[in-house]
């Protein structure tokens, strides 16, 4: 947790230098771990090298993420069995559908959530539940009279009056 938060503390750049050694050596990690698809590894990298370095940090850590889930397909799976969804197919294939970047932040909400409500079981007491809708209050009775104005200082009536006549004044130019 403290080397995490002291990884924060620094920029992108240092980050990148000392875990990686360089952005040459990152690009080359990233380019191994990715499918390029159609596109040739050279174009990927020669892309890449002009991505900034909190993009590839993210990417590099998405990409290894998704490998050791086993694969897009795996990832969506696991993410539907955390959510408690394997049934629904339909729901199954449109996480299909989504990139790996936002499978895995469903996923880690999910583990979240869960290791939230697992915690409170531990504990004994009743995990969160949501509240019902409230029930609408009657209107309360309207206030007798209102208060009366308090009345205004001296330099508060020049001042209005000043604004006031420079409006006249203004409006009287325009015409």
């Amino acid at each position: 947790m403290a080397a995490a938060a002291e990884a924060l503390k620094q920029s992108p750049l240092a980050r990148v230098k000392e875990e990686f050694g360089g952005k040459d050596k990152l690009v080359d990690k990233i380019v191994g771990v990715l499918d390029s698809g159609e596109e040739s590894k050279d174009e990927l990298r020669k892309r890449l090298l002009g991505v900034s370095n909190t993009k590839l940090i993210r990417l590099f850590s998405v990409a290894s993420q998704t490998k050791q889930a086993g694969g897009h397909d795996k990832l969506a799976t696991v993410t539907a069995e955390k959510l408690n969804r394997t049934k629904d197919k339909d729901y199954v294939t449109k996480l299909g559908e989504f990139s790996n970047g936002r499978l895995l932040d469903m996923l880690h909400a999910a583990e979240r959530r869960n290791g939230a409500s697992a915690a409170a079981k531990a504990d004994g007491s009743k995990p969160p539940v949501a509240r019902a809708a409230r029930v609408a209050k009657p209107a309360a009775a309207k206030p007798a009279a209102k208060a009366a104005k308090p009345e205004k200082s001296e330099k508060a009536k020049k001042s209005a009056a000043a604004v006031k006549s420079a409006r006249a004044k203004a409006k009287g130019k325009k015409r």
